[in-house]
């Protein structure tokens, strides 16, 4: 479409005697353009449309009502029963035109893009494949909204212990913060209210004073207030997830962490061409730079120590040096823990991997303690294989029993599989199809079945299988030549009586 000012200055440089060529070249319009301009004196004409599509007002506004303002079902509405015609994106058109959809809607206040003004945060929960398994994780992301630089974390669980470990793991990362974090209605850091009437929790309100920042809410609807962190995630989505596997926890942080601070802060972005990492050093001067030191956010525990030396913490036993069994504290960081006594750092362990439990943790390059806690956790997955392979009735039955949320696990397979020692095979299996004919989870159930079977049926004991050549073994031979057992002692206790 050639503009008016153009049709103008093409009419009267013809009129001054230019000749067409010259006009085309110098305007870099086509020959038959300018003919047709010329022709029409540089005005634009007026074109009028006969197959343009009139929709009674009234009509819109009973059929918005009645389709609660869907405006696909709308458009059925108009074909099926009205015999209108209409293309979709007309009728959104006057739609809009009749401001329906738009009364009681306000548009997000814009914000003028400084640099140095403001960073924002939020967090995205997604369930990929880690290894072999499918997890939940969340992701918590990191914007600097002028130069748009990011820092990407995951996490299986989040909360506002996590965020401050995720706030300074970043902006120590970065160097630098901005004035304010743009966050939503939903935050952890948010106590009460919304938009610019938010309460901010005090843990978190000091947390952030700390770094030189304040977190700010938008308003309730305004999602767009912080767009650029939403653009963040989808790009995660289709960017940093598709074509990539994850071993474990680490494996995928560490891609993360790659991917958000390498490929993507060096990256032009490609609508404006911007790179993140020259931007932010040009707002580096606008920006607050962080104090030489910053102490690293953790939590405390209590813990009393056992008779073998451990204290135990998210699952894991770690071991106490020296022989007090007092009380200490445990400080929790990100990556690691210190322990205390009294003041007196005793050790200090790094966190196991994520989804690692009941594991003894003791000093590196040392003695391993003498001794280890008696009733610690331990798995069931040995007695569980073994009791499916029985039958596929028993395979069957632990699926129906173990799918209770609540339900307690391990201690069940232990008393099932001890159950299965003691009894024999017919009589076992009789007993778990009969507990899976009445879904029966509770043990002592399972064991009165167990005994109604045996007192009912002639079931005999199953032989004893005994190695023929057990004289030959290399300890009947070494015990055979021992001295034999006094058992006089026995005897006087006999005659005494």
């Amino acid at each position: 479409m050639i503009k008016p000012e153009k049709r103008k200055a093409i009419y009267l440089l013809f009129e001054n005697g230019i000749p067409i060529r010259d006009i085309s070249r110098q305007l870099r319009v086509n020959r038959n353009t300018v003919r047709a301009i010329i022709k029409q004196q540089g005005i634009e004409p007026e074109i009028a449309r006969d197959d343009r599509i009139r929709i009674d007002s009234e009509l819109l506004y009973r059929l918005y009502s009645e389709c609660e303002g869907f405006v696909q079902r709308i458009h059925e509405k108009l074909l099926e029963e009205e015999g209108i015609q209409v293309g979709y994106s007309t009728l959104t058109r006057m739609i809009r035109d009749l401001g329906l959809g738009q009364r009681n809607k306000k548009r997000c206040g814009r914000v003028p893009d400084e640099p140095g003004a403001e960073m924002q945060h939020d967090t995205s929960k997604y369930h990929l494949a880690i290894g072999d398994k499918k997890l939940w994780v969340i992701g918590s992301l990191l914007y600097f909204r002028y130069c748009k630089r990011r820092y990407l974390k995951f996490y299986r669980s989040f909360n506002r212990f996590r965020m401050k470990c995720f706030f300074h793991e970043a902006l120590t990362h970065f160097g630098y913060t901005t004035t304010v974090c743009v966050i939503d209605n939903t935050n952890i850091a948010r106590l009460r209210g919304t938009g610019k009437n938010v309460i901010i929790t005090r843990e978190m309100e000091e947390f952030s004073r700390r770094y030189g920042f304040d977190y700010i809410c938008h308003e309730v609807g305004h999602a767009n207030r912080k767009a650029g962190n939403e653009r963040g995630f989808y790009t995660v989505e289709t960017n940093f997830f598709p074509g990539r596997c994850f071993e474990t926890m680490e494996d995928l942080n560490q891609q993360a962490h790659d991917w958000a601070t390498i490929r993507i802060e060096n990256r032009p972005m490609s609508k404006t061409g911007l790179i993140p990492a020259k931007a932010f050093e040009y707002e580096k001067p606008y920006l607050k730079k962080l104090p030489p030191f910053v102490p690293e956010p953790y939590r405390c525990h209590k813990r009393q120590t056992d008779q073998y030396g451990y204290i135990s913490f998210d699952g894991n036993y770690y071991w106490i040096p020296g022989t007090s069994r007092d009380e200490v504290t445990m400080l929790e960081y990100s990556g690691y823990v210190q322990i205390y006594l009294k003041r007196k750092l005793l050790a200090e362990y790094p966190l196991p991997p994520v989804g690692v439990k009941n594991q003894l943790i003791h000093p590196e390059g040392g003695p391993k303690p003498p001794y280890k806690p008696k009733y610690r956790k331990k798995p069931t997955a040995q007695e569980e294989k073994r009791l499916r392979a029985i039958a596929p009735e028993v395979d069957q039955y632990l699926q129906c029993a173990l799918k209770p949320k609540g339900m307690k696990r391990h201690r069940f397979i232990r008393e099932l599989f001890r159950l299965s020692c003691k009894l024999a095979a017919p009589v076992f299996l009789k007993t778990i199809k009969r507990a899976l004919a009445y879904q029966i989870t509770d043990m002592e159930t399972v064991e009165r079945i167990a005994l109604l079977y045996i007192r009912e049926g002639s079931y005999e004991l199953p032989p004893v299988e005994i190695d023929a050549e057990y004289q030959k073994r290399e300890a009947y031979q070494e015990g055979r030549l021992s001295d034999d057992v006094d058992l006089s002692i026995y005897e006087e206790l006999l005659n005494n009586e």
